[in-house]
């Protein structure tokens, strides 16, 4: 596995590539079974944000039949469409069906974005659900044709300063649904490690902007420990 690093950028970006989607979904799904046995061993828990989107779910799906200790195990969600909790495009339904129904994480430490509620209320309801996390461990995003992630969009708030609030109502998304809720740029980087899963064609000039340089909203996450990019060899130049 080639490990391409980026030192111009100020986010400072880890490059993996693989060969096949089939390769990176496998080592995506041993990176988070890792964090967790780590965190596990360290903090006595493991606290994980999800993504949605085609290459999590198969990531999801590899882990049902993972040897871990489930019961230690916190879920959170890096952003929600404002849709009906049973909406086939819930991130968290998503979740639910691929990966989360089939394991023993018991139900109140899985924590879905309240997004029926609203963008507002959603938002501040959020806010206070992940308030007694200093640090994520493992924060796991996406990325949009337009170098979105999460529901961070070109051109919209990002909320990517210390004062930005913890979760943000998104009313006017470049895509369906309009509104959404997002965890700010600035609290998805609170986090020992960020890891993003890239696959597709669509996606190679998103990449190639962002190793650019270009002020892209993923390029908004930056940890202290920096980023992860988990993505297939043919986006890369």
């Amino acid at each position: 596995m080639p490990l391409l690093t980026n030192n111009d950028s100020p986010q400072q970006c880890r490059w993996h590539s693989y060969s096949t989607t089939a390769e990176l979904e496998q080592a995506a799904a041993q990176t988070i079974l890792h964090a967790a046995q780590h965190a596990i061993s360290q903090r006595g828990a493991f606290h994980i944000v999800l993504a949605g989107g085609t290459t999590p779910r198969r990531v999801y799906e590899l882990l049902r039949e993972a040897d871990t200790d489930w019961a230690a195990w916190h879920v959170y969600f890096g952003d929600e469409r404002c849709l009906p909790p049973d909406h086939a495009e819930r991130n968290s339904r998503m979740a639910a069906l691929a990966w989360l129904d089939h394991v023993a994480i018991p139900a109140n430490q899985i924590h879905p974005i309240p997004a029926e509620m609203g963008a507002q209320n959603a938002a501040s309801a959020y806010a206070r659900a992940v308030e007694g996390i200093e640090l994520f461990d493992l924060v796991l995003l996406g990325l949009g044709e337009d170098g979105h992630t999460a529901s961070l969009f070109p051109g919209h708030e990002l909320g990517n300063t210390p004062d930005a609030p913890v979760a943000i109502a998104v009313f006017d998304a470049p895509k369906p649904p309009p509104q959404r809720v997002s965890l700010s740029a600035y609290r998805l980087g609170a986090a020992h490690q960020v890891m993003f899963l890239v696959t597709g064609a669509a996606k190679r000039q998103a990449i190639t902007d962002w190793r650019n340089g270009a002020a892209i909203p993923a390029a908004a996450i930056t940890p202290t420990s920096g980023v992860d990019v988990y993505l297939e060899a043919m986006l890369l130049p």
